[in-house]
């Protein structure tokens, strides 16, 4: 049973930068992808990025595109998100998941942790 603990969420200014982190229990099989999720309208999650354990190779959200950055340190089984040019719309708890295989879908998803909030003022 992988366990994933978020942090570095927070309140921050509209136009300005975080980086949420997530860490796991326990090594990551090979085969894992890590997801980065948050509520919105009409859906219970939506997926803002993905990273794959091995190679790094990085999936976005076309609404998310350039304004944030997937990256893993595999030595502290550790995935960041960095996100910049933060909007109101962007106030929400992101949540980190992870899965055997890549997937846009938050249901396919076997672990979650408990989320970070990230509040964005004006």
């Amino acid at each position: 049973q992988v366990q994933l603990v978020e942090s570095g969420g927070g309140l921050v200014q509209a136009g300005g930068s975080l980086r949420l982190s997530c860490i796991a229990s326990q090594h990551s099989d090979d085969t894992y992808w890590r997801g980065w999720f948050r509520p919105a309208p009409g859906k219970e999650r939506e997926f803002v990025a993905a990273i794959s354990w091995t190679g790094g190779v990085t999936h976005y959200a076309d609404s998310m595109r350039g304004r944030v950055t997937i990256s893993k340190d595999a030595a502290n089984d550790t995935i960041y998100l960095e996100m910049s040019n933060l909007k109101r719309r962007d106030t929400a708890v992101y949540y980190c998941a992870a899965k055997p295989g890549y997937s846009e879908s938050w249901e396919a998803y076997d672990y979650w942790g408990k989320g970070t909030q990230v509040t964005v003022s004006s």
